[in-house]
């Protein structure tokens, strides 16, 4: 049975609760879901779904990087929305940062996401 390895990128922001930004088993990386946090000043960035979106969505290329890894490397991913609404503009950020043979995705709404953000986003990436 492969190791479980807690990875801690330096340049992504801290986990806001009692989890870990990723884990590593085997060839699989688990990425905690990445809300629109700067990494610099751990606050929330923006108030529209795009420039939410855009945020995580570098959070976790910042995660992936730390890593070796890209978008690319990612198989599955699971979206959460405070707002279905906002589906569409989510959409067109995310669309931007996979190529064709897309991972695979769920998409749900939720009722509230910490710290009033719009929009999380978790990954699962094959090395």
């Amino acid at each position: 049975m492969a190791a479980k390895q807690v990875i801690k990128p330096a340049n992504v922001p801290a986990p806001i609760g009692p989890y870990s930004v990723a884990v590593r088993v085997g060839d699989l990386l688990f990425c905690s879901g990445q809300i629109a946090l700067d990494p610099a000043t751990g606050q929330l960035v923006g108030d529209d779904i795009r420039t939410q979106t855009e945020r995580v969505m570098q959070n976790i290329k910042a995660i992936l990087e730390d890593q070796r890894l890209t978008l690319a490397n990612v198989v599955k991913t699971t979206v959460y929305l405070t707002d279905l609404d906002d589906f569409a503009g989510m959409n067109e950020v995310y669309a931007k940062y996979f190529a064709a043979d897309y991972p695979a995705r769920s998409t749900v709404e939720v009722s509230a996401l910490p710290r009033g953000a719009k929009v999380e986003i978790e990954v699962i990436a094959h090395y």
